[in-house]
């Protein structure tokens, strides 16, 4: 049987569009396609490990409002197992509005994410897991995914004040380049940020510039395969998806890095939200 991964974070109604430019304010303008799909960065980076192989659970906030039923129906099409931390919830889940340039694959992204919400631990616990994912959204959940995590993989794409609980618990942390930890002295330096994170291994992507890593004894860098850029949205998730199924493998830091950034590289050079998936070999 597959080893399992949990994945512990936010799951979203996502309104993909594609155009060929923003529009400017007050103006209406014609989309060239339009998707719907679950999202978030929990939840892209558990369809991805899917399509990789893994075996996936996902925990987060869904409900029963009618807008939960598309999310709940392309998990179980991608094969990723629901645990859902709120099912009685009748207000509708986190939905986000992306548009897509089609020129260049930029995207601009209006979201609610998770709000202000609470969300309470399930009162039969967390499943067992060989590897817990979690983006820091639902706080709660994600403290609990930490403690009990066997190994813990942490998407810190952007700062959130819950990650001084979930830092010691971790075995990877990977950031993006926007990521600012508080107490890095000097903004935008990897090194600090690794220093300031103080993780076994710390990642930090650079969109289509090589990736860097950091472990108590060594740092590197990784380049990322070059490819026509269609639609970014998701990338950063797909790389997460992949370092987690890398890391289930064994794969040493370098090697599942590269691996990661393969498969964000599909990602970023074929549009829509799934049909990349079929790529990925």
């Amino acid at each position: 049987m597959p080893l399992h991964l949990l994945c512990v974070g936010l799951a979203t109604v996502d309104l993909i569009q594609r155009v060929t430019r923003f529009p400017a304010p007050n103006e209406k303008i014609q989309s060239e396609s339009v998707d719907v799909a679950a999202g978030g960065p929990a939840t892209n980076a558990a369809i991805t490990a899917a399509a990789l192989g893994a075996r996936v659970t996902l925990l987060s906030a869904v409900g029963r409002h009618p807008l939960a039923a598309l999310l709940k129906a392309d998990l179980e099409a991608h094969h990723v197992t629901l645990l859902d931390a709120t099912p009685d919830a009748t207000t509708p889940p986190p939905v986000s509005a992306v548009t897509v340039l089609s020129t260049t694959g930029e995207r601009m992204i209006v979201s609610r994410n998770a709000g202000a919400t609470e969300v309470p631990v399930p009162e039969e616990g967390l499943p067992t897991a060989d590897l817990t994912l979690t983006d820091g959204h639902h706080p709660e959940l994600a403290r609990a995914a930490a403690r009990k995590a066997a190994r813990l993989l942490i998407d810190a794409g952007s700062w959130r004040p819950v990650f001084p609980d979930l830092f010691p618990h971790a075995e990877v942390v990977a950031c993006s380049a926007d990521f600012r930890h508080p107490a890095a002295t000097a903004s935008g330096d990897d090194a600090a940020t690794a220093r300031a994170i103080a993780a076994p291994a710390v990642v930090i992507t650079h969109g289509p510039a090589p990736v860097r890593w950091f472990t108590a004894d060594a740092s590197g860098e990784v380049p990322v395969p070059t490819v026509k850029a269609v639609d970014t949205a998701g990338a950063g998730d797909a790389f997460h998806g992949a370092l987690a199924v890398a890391m289930l493998n064994g794969l040493p830091l370098p090697a599942a890095t590269a691996t990661a950034s393969r498969t964000a590289a599909i990602r970023v050079s074929h549009a829509g939200p799934r049909s990349w998936l079929t790529h990925l070999v």
